[in-house]
């Protein structure tokens, strides 16, 4: 994974017609890492998405279990469901191997009989080939330095094989009779969340509505991975926080509602006059709401508008019914 910030030419600069919808489109025909797939997002919304969710992509799905080749599998198999989606722009599931790795197995019993314990064997591998900082300087390496055995030894199995070891009875041994040593295959990098190791597929859309497209991954999703048991998938992403919003909304508005109503009861101090300025605020509301679901696309912040748009409608709702009580008494007070 890398990233690269492109900076725009000013609008008066780019060439007639284009908008930002087709320079990603021609960005994604030209910019083709093999590898890789593209996902164009504003670099403040990743740094926000990244640190929320960890996921920079709006949407993103977690298979969590405890076997990384299984979450490998179920993880490409989410990357295929979900690719041929409406809206979907590119899917890129996590490779979870690829990683090459020394494997240092000591042998107890063979450690044993030359009078050393695994910590022994251990510390030697440690200095040998973990780069650490000395912590005693010696003529070949200062406190400050970085020391181990030179990466051409490092890198060769048969000179790991033959790597001397002293014991305390100044005995001269090789690793290799002491211990295995072997490269083996594993993961590049491991990810867990709640006690469970996960794999993350990145999805990235366009052109749709969030909510919508996630339903249908969701559906694409559970037809054609079957999960086995004890391996869970969730949605994360700027849905997850969706679905919160959404959720929290639904007890957030009609609180809201009932609490204009009972602000205008005890502003008029009669049951006749609160209703009428009251039903201002949900038809307001549902003319705004159809309004905004015909000409944008949806977003949370939308909820916060219609919250405040209540309180605006029984505001004019209390002008309106007290201009209406005193053109009444008026009236009342001329015929008499």
């Amino acid at each position: 994974m890398f990233e690269t910030t492109i900076q725009f030419k000013p609008r008066n600069q780019w060439r007639v017609g284009m908008t930002p919808d087709k320079l990603v489109q021609e960005l994604d025909r030209v910019v083709n890492v093999p590898g890789l797939t593209n996902i164009w997002v504003p670099p403040i919304r990743n740094r926000i998405d990244m640190l929320a969710t960890g996921i920079k992509s709006p949407v993103g799905v977690k298979v969590s279990g405890t076997d990384l080749q299984i979450i490998d599998r179920l993880a490409r198999q989410v990357e295929s469901a979900v690719r041929p989606v409406p809206g979907v722009t590119s899917a890129f599931a996590e490779r979870l191997t690829g990683g090459r790795y020394i494997d240092v197995n000591i042998d107890r019993d063979r450690a044993a009989r030359y009078g050393l314990n695994i910590s022994d064997v251990q510390s030697i591998v440690s200095a040998a080939l973990v780069e650490t900082t000395s912590a005693r300087p010696s003529k070949a390496c200062s406190a400050s330095d970085q020391c181990a055995l030179p990466r051409e030894i490092r890198d060769s199995l048969q000179k790991l094989d033959d790597l001397p070891i002293l014991t305390e009875r100044r005995a001269q041994l090789r690793l290799s009779d002491v211990a295995d040593i072997r490269i083996a295959d594993g993961p590049a990098m491991l990810k867990s969340e709640n006690g469970r190791l996960s794999g993350w597929v990145y999805i990235d859309l366009r052109g749709r509505a969030l909510s919508a497209a996630v339903r249908d991954m969701q559906r694409a999703v559970a037809r054609t991975v079957q999960l086995p048991p004890g391996y869970s998938i969730s949605w994360s992403g700027q849905f997850e926080y969706l679905e919160r919003a959404t959720e929290r909304l639904k007890i957030v508005v009609p609180a809201t509602l009932i609490i204009i109503f009972v602000l205008l009861l005890l502003t008029f101090r009669r049951f006749s006059d609160a209703p009428s300025s009251w039903r201002r605020c949900p038809w307001r509301s549902s003319a705004a709401f159809g309004s905004c679901f015909s000409s944008v696309t949806t977003c949370r912040c939308l909820g916060g508008g219609f919250i405040a748009l209540g309180g605006v409608a029984a505001e004019i709702g209390i002008v309106m019914v007290v201009y209406l009580n005193q053109a009444v008494a008026a009236r009342r007070a001329k015929a008499n």
